[in-house]
């Protein structure tokens, strides 16, 4: 059984066959998304009803990200957010508009039902944007920081490389967990397209809501493949760009 990690999607279902296909994901691999299934290309309802259908045939486990928050609030509580508008939310409150009111009703239950973090037996951690408290996740005094933080990738890129983690100044929040598999903070921010590592920390947004592809990534080999650079699959549409 592999343990299969999926960066984030954005409403990139195209993109999502594609890696699919090409890690040749079956019934017998457990599937972690990272979060932000929506906002940027057109098919985030589409996304989101291929998540629950995938529900009944594969062990997956589905994390929230800040986007999904922000839809969930918009379709439950009507919640318009001009900040969300602009990056990504108008993608998808067009898309929402040919979607029935059943289907809207399902796809909230789908958001409420996500998770902020998973840890695994081999205590690796997968979250979608990180956490602050130096003790953990179980400590956070602050639970949406799970789906907003930037600082745990912003300390993991700054910190000196030749520090062992026994070092005295070395961040505490790192050696709680073996690896932390990370999205969010789009790798190509650092001119990535691939999964960057930096102290145990895995970052897996290749920038499928902008230029890149979409990654997803074996946790215990680290071989990973990739969706065709979203721009390619949808060349009528602007994303986040």
């Amino acid at each position: 059984m592999r343990t299969l990690v999926i960066g984030d999607i954005h409403g990139g279902l195209r993109a999502l066959h594609q890696i699919l296909e090409r890690a040749k994901v079956t019934p017998k691999d457990k599937l972690i998304f990272l979060g932000d299934y929506v906002d940027g290309w057109s098919q985030s309802p589409q996304v989101i009803d291929f998540l629950i259908e995938m529900k009944t045939t594969h062990d997956i486990i589905c994390i929230r990200g800040n986007h999904d928050e922000l839809l969930e609030e918009w379709l439950s509580e009507s919640k318009d957010n001009l900040l969300w508008y602009n990056h990504g939310g108008e993608a998808t409150v067009l898309a929402y508009e040919t979607v029935s009111s059943e289907t809207k009703q399902r796809h909230i239950k789908f958001l409420k039902s996500l998770e902020n973090y998973y840890l695994d037996e081999q205590n690796r951690l997968f979250i979608h944007a990180g956490f602050t408290n130096m003790n953990g996740v179980n400590f956070e005094y602050f639970p949406k920081l799970f789906y907003w933080d930037r600082t745990l990738w912003e300390t993991a890129l700054a910190l000196d490389k030749s520090m062992k983690p026994s070092h005295l100044l070395y961040p505490k929040r790192f050696i709680q967990y073996n690896e932390i598999y990370i999205g969010h903070t789009p790798v190509s921010r650092i001119g990535a397209t691939i999964p960057v590592q930096m102290a145990n920390v895995w970052n897996i947004d290749t920038g499928a809501a902008f230029k890149g592809p979409l990654t997803i990534i074996d946790a215990d080999t680290k071989e990973f493949w990739q969706s065709e650079p979203l721009p390619s699959l949808y060349p009528n549409e602007k994303g986040r760009n």
